[in-house]
């Protein structure tokens, strides 16, 4: 017979299983990948009102800059393209698939302020305007051969009269823009144009005189701009000209351009590593725990398919650190099925039976469930209302993961099971047992494990100081990062004497990967010097390899020091609020604050062990590495938490045995399961490491030395911290 709950766990699994089917397929149409995966490019602007009178400042020219950024980019013909206000000043603008990414920025940043200016046609004014003097009325310009102009102030008209813009082929083949005015501007140019032929007329846009021809007659609601345009010049004048001018200038404060190669590469590299993390954990988990492990991988499959339907039904986007998170959702999802199998086992050799044996090990192991993934699940909560693009991807997967994991745990596997039992001849539940329950004082061994904990925190915080400003990537330092693709191997020595060439000795170049991919670095972080590094190295790299090794720029990524500093203070605000919540989560649940001060010091240490590995390894601290340590800090107090978990139950069950009696046989008990989660997880981080692409190599080896860090604090740190607090801040009664 079945148990009474089957009979409502069945209808709500399969309705969550046509939902999720329902969301995730066709793939290609439900869920959006990111820049990263796809290629495109990804831009904070900000409008620089600094130049506007008060008058003008008061406005929303942001909300404006905005419309008219929307109508340019539509006119574009991006897909699915992201224009999104952030705060009072900032645009943040994400175009997927963009390749030509000089055309693009051209489209957006350009101001298309035009304007009508009469020539003055006065000599002696000129001559004075060319020696220096300033004459009141006129202003003194270039024409596109570099002839000088003189224009007069007055009169002046602006584009905002125009109501359309379109290419006509002009004289020599060339394409013109020509327009068309509005009724109130086709009024007022008409009259400036009828008391003034024979004059010229310049047109001006954005400072720039594009031509000046004479007027002939008078004009009423038509145009031309006249200039040596290519076609595709004179379309994009013809966007902007439409979509209005911008309000004020555009500073661009970061950008993220990632070419189509590099994009496909990291779907290959993200598929390859997921497959191969699926992989390791299905053997051991099916040679571990024989029919058990059979039915967690089913279970692990269905995870995956939630995970992809609630990606979108959310209409989240899909970027390379979220599969990442979906990788280690998969490993740690194994962890809620090791706490009931182990559970189960524990029922098991009590001697109860095993339909018994199962629901006990259900019921058991909940707490310890709920309670390891909701704090995981805190520290993606900060991750995401801090993070940014990609990184808040990984934590909209990683928190999906988490809770889809809690799902089939502990309802689907459950349902697995007591169809199983319905069978006489499912009388055992056999498992291997290759870890067996060890009898350690770890208690006893806290001051020798403090004394290495301290050391390699020293280690870490001495490498954290001596890196100096270069423990930063650029994504918290600002500056230009840009990495080229060659056909055939360069060596380090040739592309040093190259960029030589062009004055960029200081340059930073390191090798990504292999011999023909180079991320080249460079810190200035002022517009123009990042605009000139950018062309000086394309010049060099095409003038020394073009015809040998085709050198490609497949990813470019530049943050202005603004950007930087408020990217580095959100990624601190996202650690310390994190531990901010575990620690009151821990405290809301155990009621002890000796509890939660040392489970939340226990994941510091294994952050900082993290930060000191990567500094001491050279390695950058940047938004991924903030995700990662992130992670580490959920894995290292999800460890942390089962154990307290079996503490709790312990005191129970054994009032007469002293705390640190309680905490070693715990540790003791707990063994196996934080074993196995931790090879599996570390399986999971090796797949990525190997087959996840040189984009998530320094994340995976992050992971995988906090991770290390963390079984190592959960098993020596975290239960010993709360000995040592009690006895030091809360001594024994004295005896009579």
């Amino acid at each position: 017979m079945f148990p009474s709950s089957f009979k409502w766990r069945v209808p709500v699994i399969l309705t969550v299983l046509a939902w999720a089917v329902w969301f995730a397929f066709p793939l290609s149409q439900r869920i959006a990948l990111g820049l990263d995966l796809q290629g495109g490019m990804h831009l904070v602007l900000r409008v620089d009102t600094s130049t506007l009178p008060p008058s003008a400042a008061q406005r929303d020219v942001a909300g404006v800059a905005v419309e008219i950024l929307r109508n340019r980019i539509d006119q574009f013909g991006v897909r699915e393209p992201l224009i999104q206000r952030q705060g009072t000043d900032r645009i943040l603008v994400q175009l997927p698939g963009v390749t030509n990414r000089e055309r693009a920025l051209k489209l957006i940043g350009q101001t298309a302020m035009l304007e009508f200016k009469l020539v003055s046609e006065n000599p002696g004014v000129l001559e004075r305007a060319l020696k220096g003097e300033a004459v009141a009325g006129y202003e003194l310009r270039e024409m596109a051969d570099g002839s000088p102009i003189l224009l007069d102030q007055e009169g002046v008209l602006t584009g905002s009269i125009l109501s359309d813009a379109y290419v006509e082929p002009g004289e020599m083949g060339l394409p013109d823009v020509s327009f068309r005015l509005n009724r109130e501007g086709a009024k007022v140019f008409s009259q400036l144009t009828g008391a003034n032929v024979g004059r010229r007329l310049a047109i001006v846009l954005d400072g720039k005189v594009q031509s000046a021809p004479v007027i002939q007659s008078r004009i009423s609601d038509a145009g031309r701009i006249t200039g040596r345009f290519t076609r595709q010049e004179a379309n994009d004048l013809a966007i902007v000209l439409r979509a209005g001018a911008l309000p004020a200038p555009i500073v661009i404060e970061e950008e993220r351009t990632v070419g189509p190669t590099l994009g496909r590469d990291s779907i290959r590299a993200g598929l390859m590593a997921t497959a191969a993390g699926g992989l390791l954990v299905a053997v051991f988990m099916v040679g571990y725990y024989w029919v058990a492990g059979v039915v967690a991988v089913l279970a692990l499959a269905f995870n995956l398919l939630l995970i992809l339907g609630s990606l979108g039904y959310l209409h989240a986007t899909l970027t390379l650190p979220g599969i990442a998170g979906m990788i280690l959702t998969l490993g740690m999802a194994v962890d809620a099925n090791v706490l009931i199998y182990e559970r189960i086992r524990e029922e098991l050799a009590a001697g109860r039976p095993l339909s018994l044996a199962v629901a006990a090990g259900y019921e058991k192991a909940f707490s310890a469930i709920l309670d390891s993934n909701l704090t995981t699940v805190v520290a993606a909560v900060f991750l995401y209302w801090f993070g940014t693009g990609p990184i808040r991807g990984f934590a909209t997967t990683l928190t999906v993961g988490l809770l889809a994991s809690m799902f089939t745990a502990v309802f689907v596997t459950r349902v697995i099971f007591d169809i199983l039992l319905v069978s006489p001849r499912f009388t055992k539940l056999p498992m291997a047992h290759l870890i067996r329950q060890p009898r350690m004082d770890f208690i006893g061994k806290r001051w020798i494990c403090y004394t290495l904990s301290l050391l390699a925190i020293l280690a870490g915080v001495l490498g954290f100081i001596r890196r100096g400003p270069e423990r930063y990537g650029i994504d918290f330092t600002g500056g230009l990062l840009q990495q080229y693709t060659f056909n055939a191997p360069v060596s380090a020595d040739q592309l040093r004497s190259t960029l030589a060439k062009v004055g960029m000795e200081d340059a930073v170049i390191q090798e990504f990967g292999s011999p023909t991919d180079w991320l080249v670095r460079t810190s200035d972080t002022a517009e123009a010097n990042i605009q000139s590094a950018m062309a000086r190295t394309r010049e060099a790299l095409v003038a020394d390899y073009g015809q040998r090794a085709a050198p490609e720029l497949v990813r470019l990524e530049r943050v202005g020091p603004t950007v930087g500093e408020i990217l580095r203070k959100k990624a601190w605000l996202a650690i310390a609020w994190s531990m901010i919540g575990i620690l009151l989560y821990v405290l809301v649940r155990f009621k002890h604050f000796d509890f939660a001060l040392a489970g939340v010091l226990a994941l510091v240490h294994d952050v900082v062990v993290a930060v000191g590995f990567m500094c001491l390894t050279h390695r950058p601290i940047d938004l991924t590495i903030i995700a990662a340590l992130l992670t580490i800090a959920g894995f290292s107090i999800n460890d942390t938490i089962v154990i307290y978990d079996r503490v709790r139950e312990n005191m129970r069950l054994s009032r007469k045995m002293s705390l640190a009696e309680i905490i070693n046989l715990s540790v003791n008990q707990c063994m196996g399961r934080t074993l196995l989660t931790s090879l599996t997880v570390v399986a999971e981080v090796l797949a990525l490491y190997w087959f996840g692409g040189d984009v998530l190599r320094d994340f995976a080896f992050c992971l995988l030395i906090g991770f290390i860090s963390g079984v190592y604090s959960t098993v020596y740190i975290a239960s010993a911290l709360v000995i040592s607090w009690r006895r030091l801040f809360q001594p024994a009664p004295a005896r009579s």
